[in-house]
């Protein structure tokens, strides 16, 4: 085995370890329990409370909570568009970088407020220092929107029949101050050491190794970029993100950010079950998830090790594998791990460019946000799986003759219709999207770098990027015109706030019902059976949806390899 390999095994298996326990962390935090950061933390938030005017212990129903969460993130949309429309003439911008304007503010804005980071700008050039402190902002909260939805569906099944279900606002101070922010702060230490500027200077002059000065960019970058890996937000301070020598010096960050996406969305499947006393179903919940991840991963790394056959058949050497587009400190196996945690949990931020992947790992890249269930991010990847789950509890009950069940509660027509348009709408957006750039050619296809498969390829990616909440690329595209900018921004608005409402209306509806004893007849949902069903109903719904585009993309592409 070699060390790159065994890395990769450390680093999933370190990120699992931490998970466990941080799930019963997260599990005391949002149940009032006393944790070891009370101290710290509770005068804070009393400080807070008081000037914001929230009154953290008045209970929300489901319909309350979605009406907070729509209008904080308005407020911050209208606040971020202000700014970067007139940051060239704001404090903190050393390097003088202009204003945006207002199609790339609109996209630019909407997709951190979604918590996507879907860049269409260069941070070296596109953003003054205060500007990439909104966004660091935005970064914190979108994170923290996603974990108090998630906690309202905990919530909604650990009592037995209620309508109240906490406070939305109560939850996501809770999220950004007791759990994002320390771990970011761990991550941000660990950067430093590493050599991840943290400076208000501008760019610096330094000789490069042919001797020429060039200028550099640098900023604080240090205080940016973890939580971009602990929120599953993924937008990088320069713009090559993770690639960058200063987002990811070494070998060590690569490790460090790798774990840091993957803790929070692993420990909130644990959570869930501590949270509602189900250990069982968090763990049936997690093994399908794994395997999913699994199934995605290990051919990636794969792929990208043994490189492109087009290059060994023209004699040049190809032993570290598919190196075009990575970086040679990190590796081809390790960047192929990467590209599938990127994706799969939409975090989105990269460390090799997926545009210059093999073509079957671009389409793992997109089956990962297409199917976008498998972890996911933090707080929305457990709201995508319940969806999951509903279906396949609904299509079990029809196949043994039972009402469907789950925890207790009657699944019935309401719940079911909800599922189906929240199921349906991701793919919706997804070839929407996508077909209509590809019909309308004079507005989309002038900004394609390739021609054929792979330039459709790119166009696909966009937009399941954009609808997963990813927010990586296929760079190839030349994604900043108003074409790309608006048409992205509407697929966020959707693809972020109607899966977020419909599962937690699910969960809301369920918890005002009567709640009926398990007994003997009752279908069990935390059984390795019932983990397959759900297994099989993703599988389904994602290849029935999406085989055709695929076939048209990066499987074309690949048979044209050969």
């Amino acid at each position: 085995m070699n060390t790159e390999i065994l890395g990769i095994i450390v680093m999933f298996t370190l990120s699992i370890l931490l998970a466990i326990p941080f799930g019963k962390y997260i599990t005391r935090v949002y149940s009032g329990e006393k944790t070891l950061l009370d101290p710290i933390f509770n005068p804070i938030e009393r400080i807070f409370y008081t000037i914001s005017g929230i009154k953290p212990q008045t209970e929300m129903d489901w319909k309350q909570q979605m009406t907070a969460m729509v209008t904080i993130n308005m407020v911050w949309f209208l606040l971020g568009m202000l700014i970067l429309m007139t940051q060239g003439n704001l404090p903190l911008n050393p390097d003088k970088n202009p204003s945006m304007s207002a199609d790339l503010a609109f996209n630019t804005v909407i997709s951190f407020v979604v918590n996507c980071n879907l860049q269409h700008y260069s941070g070296e050039s596109g953003l003054s220092y205060l500007g990439q402190y909104w966004l660091m902002f935005l970064q914190f909260v979108s994170a923290g929107t996603g974990m108090a939805a998630a906690v309202t569906v905990f919530r909604a099944f650990r009592d037995k029949s209620t309508s109240n279900l906490g406070n939305f606002y109560n939850y996501l101070v809770k999220s950004c101050t007791r759990i994002l922010l320390p771990v970011s702060f761990i991550v941000a230490i660990i950067l430093s050491f590493e050599g991840t500027p943290m400076t208000f200077e501008g760019k610096d002059n330094m000789v490069n190794l042919q001797g020429d000065t060039i200028e550099v960019s640098r900023g604080p970058a240090a205080a940016f970029i973890p939580i971009k890996h602990v929120g599953t937000n993924g937008g990088g301070f320069f713009g090559v993100n993770s690639a960058h020598p200063f987002e990811n010096p070494s070998y060590l960050s690569n490790m460090t950010e790798m774990i840091a996406q993957l803790l929070i969305p692993m420990a909130m499947i644990f959570a869930f079950g501590y949270f509602i006393r189900r250990r069982k179903l968090s763990w049936m919940i997690f093994g399908v998830m794994t395997i999913g991840f699994l199934l995605l991963t290990i051919p990636n790394i794969l792929m990208e090790t043994k490189g492109n056959p087009a290059i060994t058949a023209m004699g040049i050497d190809n032993s570290l594998g598919a190196m075009e587009g990575k970086e040679i400190r990190l590796g081809a196996q390790a960047s192929g791990f990467w590209s599938i945690v990127t994706t799969v949990i939409s975090t989105g931020s990269v460390n090799s460019m997926h545009d210059s992947t093999m073509p079957l790992s671009g389409m793992n890249e997109l089956l990962a946000m297409m199917i976008n269930a498998f972890y996911g991010g933090v707080g929305v990847g457990l709201l995508n799986f319940f969806v999951f789950i509903i279906l396949a509890v609904f299509i079990s009950g029809l196949m043994v003759g039972r009402t469907p069940e789950f925890l207790g509660k009657k699944v019935e027509a309401r719940e079911m219709k909800i599922a189906m348009i929240i199921a349906l709408l991701h793919p919706f957006l997804i070839l929407v999207g996508t077909a209509l750039a590809a019909a309308l050619p004079q507005y989309s296809e002038a900004s394609l770098n390739n021609p054929g498969f792979h330039g459709f390829s790119e166009m696909l990616y966009e937009y399941t990027s954009s609808a997963a909440n990813n927010g990586s690329g296929f760079e190839g595209l030349g994604d900043n015109t108003i074409w790309w900018n608006i048409s992205t921004g509407i697929v966020l608005i959707l693809s972020r706030f109607l899966p977020i409402i419909g599962p937690v209306a699910i969960a809301g509806l369920l918890a005002e019902k009567k709640f009926i004893p398990e007994s003997d007849g009752t279908l069990k949902t935390d059984t390795a059976t019932f983990g397959l069903m759900v297994f099989a109903v993703i599988a389904i719904v994602a290849a029935l949806a999406f085989f055709p585009a695929l076939a048209l993309g990066p499987i074309a592409e690949y048979f044209s390899l050969y």
